[in-house]
């Protein structure tokens, strides 16, 4: 029993004073990637309100990727030099102007304009911003500081998605985006101006003393260049790309999906929200597991679950299995985030992790884009989403069984 409550301090033990205010701001701050969910939360107000087809709809997702993407150096570059805290808040009141214009919008053009920024916001609201923060306040316990941080998003997609979907329900689509500006200014701007920074000497100093073993950076970590030279690098690649194409296409079409299927909007949208705000347990429980057990092999659990989701996918929209899918594909998807950073600094170490995951991150552009456009595409030619959820479900398998040929690629200690 000693030996247990021992090994529960050490897995927390990074978790006092000054640590826990930077772990809750930036949880608060990752709620701001939830705004990208309102897109597809609001789908069929969007299709009715702007005369859209669901092709129409679902090609909106492309400037968002695209704007998410290319801001993503720069977002990194500028969280180095000005620090998290300013990149966050300057995401956090762009939030605020592009969501007054999302409710001024008329046509499917303007719809562009509003996705883009809204992908402009994500990338300084994101990963790269929140990432920094944690890795230097926590290195033991990085996996579950991640996994809490990371939780931000999916709890704010489950509440605001909420949030908009009721005050539309009462008056219109238009002034459910507008509920958007006082969150932005009012809890994420002063969250990111006053709960968010880098440590100081002091606390890095004593955090760099007291875990020297754990900052140690073997010299045979792989750079870019040698990871490319590898199996294991385009196995990675090649299931996050499978990922994208999979997350983003059911995203895009899982409430228009339920809707077809003879859902009411309001049940399609609760079950939506469920899918989302799992995430929140998924991803602290994932972080606390993954600094406990192989990498690997909690990555390898997170694609079964994904794949099983797909299947399942199937033969919705019964109701028993629509809950087996939400708890799958809601605990899988966001566990995701969490365990892919940390399988990459075990294939290829710690020390270019953020230069090899940036490369691969480049699959997030054509498989968010071309998920969404292929499910709604088959739709409208063929009259169901079947052939869309199928190949889904065909990636998912083959991904599953890609991952047991990843290694630690570092030569000593392969």
């Amino acid at each position: 029993m000693t030996d247990r409550f021992a090994s529960l301090r050490n897995s927390i033990s990074e978790f006092h004073g000054r640590a826990i205010w930077v772990a809750l701001g930036c949880l608060i701050c990752q709620m701001g990637l939830g705004l990208t969910y309102i897109r597809t939360g609001m789908a069929v107000d969007l299709v009715e309100g702007l005369h859209l087809t669901r092709s129409e709809l679902s090609s909106v997702a492309l400037p968002q990727l695209i704007f998410q993407s290319l801001a993503s150096p720069l977002v990194g570059w500028l969280t180095v030099r000005l620090g998290a805290s300013r990149v966050l808040a300057a995401a956090a009141t762009l939030f605020a102007f592009v969501f007054f214009g999302f409710s001024r919008i008329d046509s499917l053009t303007g719809l562009y304009v509003v996705i883009a920024g809204v992908g402009l916001c994500a990338a300084g609201m994101g990963d790269i911003t929140v990432g920094h923060v944690i890795s230097q306040w926590f290195k033991k316990n990085r996996g579950l500081a991640l996994g809490i941080a990371y939780a931000g998003s999916n709890l704010g997609g489950s509440l605001i998605v909420a949030i908009v979907a009721g005050v539309a329900a009462e008056a219109s689509w238009r002034e459910g985006m507008m509920a958007v500006i006082p969150i932005a200014l009012f809890i994420l701007l002063p969250t990111a101006l006053f709960m968010i920074r880098d440590p100081n000497a002091a606390e890095s100093a004593e955090r760099t003393e007291s875990d020297a073993q754990v900052l140690a950076e073997p010299e045979d970590d792989l750079d870019l260049r040698s990871a490319l030279r590898t199996r294991s690098f385009w196995i990675l690649t090649a299931t996050l790309f499978s990922f994208f194409f999979y997350f983003t296409g059911v995203l895009d079409a899982f409430v228009l999906f339920l809707v077809d299927a003879g859902l009411s909007k309001e049940e399609a949208i609760t079950a939506f929200r469920q899918a989302i705000g799992l995430g929140v347990v998924s991803k602290i429980l994932g972080g606390f597991f993954s600094d406990r057990i192989p990498r690997l092999r909690a990555m390898q659990v997170v694609y079964v679950l994904l794949a099983m989701s797909s299947l399942v996918l199937l033969a919705l929209p019964h109701p028993a299995l629509l809950v087996v899918f939400i708890f799958s594909f809601g605990f899988a998807q966001a566990c995701r985030d969490v365990v892919y950073p940390l399988v990459l600094g075990g294939c290829f170490g710690d020390r270019y992790l953020g230069e090899i995951y940036g490369a691969m991150t480049l699959t997030l552009l054509p498989g968010g884009a071309l998920g969404p456009m292929f499910a709604a595409l088959l739709r409208e030619e063929l009259g169901s989403y079947d052939e869309a959820f199928a190949v889904f479900a065909a990636l998912n398998v083959s991904a599953v069984a890609a991952l047991f040929f990843v290694r630690n690629e570092r030569p000593t200690l392969a």
